[in-house]
Formats: structure tokens, C-alpha cells, sequence
């Protein structure tokens, strides 16, 4: 659960009853209650859109912008999906036949203006597909799949202009985001194929100690990597903007997929395509 809804559900308990059919009675609805938490010291927040529920026609969904400071001055910015009939105000609805969360049918997709040159490591940018990878270095599953994913893939440049998004996970594997930097500088000097060479760094995940996470990773991937290259500008806004797009489409977990612009769940879709 993400800390929002936990503060938020420390103030509704079990209520969540609101007549709300409009994008205002939403925010005022959630403004009301999340003020009302002493945890937090200010907030904004947006409905971005609305989106009818096909399995639900008297639902709607509402993908909601929060923008909050909370206790020691902690700044949380962050997406969430509500859902109403005007009546109930709920934060998910389970379909009691898959027992699968409706929040998949609703979860904002990539857009244009998140493929960036900039994250295009294989394939043609106007191949038939475009398929986004958003992953943590670190992450078990993460670096079994995508390597594969990926060789996979870039056999096929008509098919499939594949994009890479750092996505490391500091609370379960801090050494990631060090390890994503130092990708992204190499990525920055023009060293080929990075992002495949960054799975085979040989790492303990909890690792903090800066000097010990570039020399695994200048050896994987054969650069001079220094702490000076992952302060630069240029590898910060990178990452920076990696995290946003991130954001922007409610990425939580790793290995993320998406394939044509929406959440592909099964993580095998590329394998469908002829």
C-alpha cells in the first residue's frame, strides 16, 4: 500500500461513503479527509481524469494528482485511482468472477510524450510496436526477465522499438540507484548495449558504499565510472526524469511492461507478435 493510502486510510477507517459524481466533489471529498490526518502538514490535490468502467457502467474512475507535505518535512508526490458510482467512494473495486482489481482496466498509459530519444535502446522508433521496460537492476525477477526480454527484441527492429526506463527500488535494494546512475553515465558516453551488460553486475543489493558499486559495475560493463559522472547534470536529470515518467503512469513494482502505450500484466505480450 502507498504511504497516501495508509494516512488516508488512518483517517476513514472503514467509511468511504460520499455522494461524488463530479472531478470537485472527489477532490474536496479526499482534500477533507486527508486534512484531517495529523501526519499531514499540507496538501493539494487534482483529479487528472475520469474513466468509465466497461464491467461497471454506473462506475467511474478517477485518477487523482496528490501533492503533499507530510511529518518532517517529506514531500510526496504521487498518483491514485478512485472509484464512485455517486453514491460510494471507494479506492478499488475487486471483479468478484477474475478476483482481479479494476485498477488495471484504468491505469493511465505511455503517451507520446513519454518515449524518449533518450530511453530508445534498440529497434526502430517507428517500428510496428513500442514497448517500454521500466526495472530495477537488482530486482530478482527483474534480472531474469528482461535480459531475455530484450535479447528477445532487439533481433526485431521492424517490430519493436524498445524503451528502458530506470526504475531502481531503493528501500529493497538501495545499491540499484547508484548502479542506475552509472548506467545512465556510461549510457551518456556512448558505450553500447549498457542496459544488458548492467545484468550481469555482480552485487549485494544492500550494498551503500558508492566506490564498491562502481568498481562491480565498471567491471561488468568495462567503463571508468566515477562518483564526479554520477553527480553531473546531465545523468541526474535523466534519472530524474526516468522516475517522473515513472510517476506519471503509476509504476510500483519491477519489472514493469508495457507494450503499445498500455500495462501489459502477463509480460508476454512481445512474444505474440509475428
Amino acid at each position: 500500500m502507498s504511504l497516501m493510502l495508509k494516512l488516508l486510510a488512518i483517517t476513514l477507517l472503514s467509511s468511504t461513503f460520499v455522494y461524488a459524481t463530479s472531478n470537485k466533489q472527489v477532490e474536496d471529498f479526499l482534500y477533507k479527509n486527508f486534512k484531517s490526518n495529523p501526519n499531514i502538514k499540507s496538501i493539494k490535490i487534482g483529479v487528472s481524469s475520469k474513466v468509465k468502467i466497461k464491467q461497471m457502467p454506473q462506475w467511474e474512475a478517477f485518477i487523482v494528482d496528490v501533492d503533499a507535505t507530510v511529518k518532517g518535512d517529506r514531500k510526496v508526490k504521487q498518483k491514485m485511482i478512485w472509484f464512485s458510482n455517486g453514491i460510494v467512494m471507494s479506492p478499488d473495486l475487486i471483479d468478484i468472477k477474475t478476483n482481479k482489481s479494476l485498477k488495471d482496466s484504468v491505469s493511465p498509459k505511455l503517451e507520446a510524450k513519454h518515449y524518449k530519444k533518450e530511453n530508445l535502446i534498440y529497434g526502430n522508433e517507428n517500428a510496428k510496436h513500442k514497448v517500454a521496460i521500466f526495472s530495477d537492476p537488482l530486482c530478482p525477477f527483474c534480472r531474469s526477465y528482461v535480459p531475455e526480454a530484450i535479447e528477445y527484441m532487439k533481433k526485431q527492429p521492424e517490430n519493436f522499438a524498445l524503451y528502458y526506463y530506470h526504475f531502481p527500488l531503493p528501500s529493497l535494494h538501495p545499491a540499484a540507484v547508484e548502479l542506475s546512475k552509472a548506467a545512465i553515465a556510461a549510457e551518456l558516453q556512448g558505450v553500447k548495449d549498457v542496459v544488458l551488460k548492467l545484468y550481469n553486475v555482480k552485487l549485494d543489493s544492500k550494498e551503500r558504499n558508492v566506490s564498491k558499486i562502481l568498481k562491480a559495475f565498471n567491471d561488468a560493463v568495462g567503463t571508468k565510472i566515477t562518483e564526479k559522472d554520477l553527480k553531473d547534470s546531465s545523468v541526474v536529470k535523466h534519472f530524474e526524469q526516468d522516475r517522473n515518467i515513472a510517476d506519471d503512469v503509476m509504476v510500483q513494482g519491477t519489472p514493469t511492461i508495457f507494450f503499445d502505450g498500455v500495462k501489459d500484466k502477463s509480460k508476454k505480450k512481445y512474444l505474440g507478435v509475428k
